[in-house]
């Protein structure tokens, strides 16, 4: 899959969650990526994150980052 094609899926989550109230549609956006997409998706997600997310919108730059952070911190 490719960066164009996960940054489309991943502004489209975020478009969906937008109607939500922020921290809600922050949860939603970055759950439903955790929940639906697979380990490659999510790892092309991260690799487009530290290049600096470029045409991400807002809301889903957040998601992928609250992912980040969830997936580096330690147990």
């Amino acid at each position: 899959m490719s960066t164009a094609d996960i940054v489309r899926m991943a502004n489209q989550i975020a478009e969906f969650f937008s109607a939500y109230p922020e921290e809600e549609a922050l949860t939603g956006a970055s759950q439903h990526i955790i929940d639906f997409w697979d380990p490659r998706m999510r790892s092309a997600l991260e690799a487009h994150l530290a290049t600096g997310g470029a045409g991400l919108s807002p809301l889903a730059l957040a998601a992928a980052k609250r992912i980040h952070r969830s997936q580096t911190v330690p147990a």
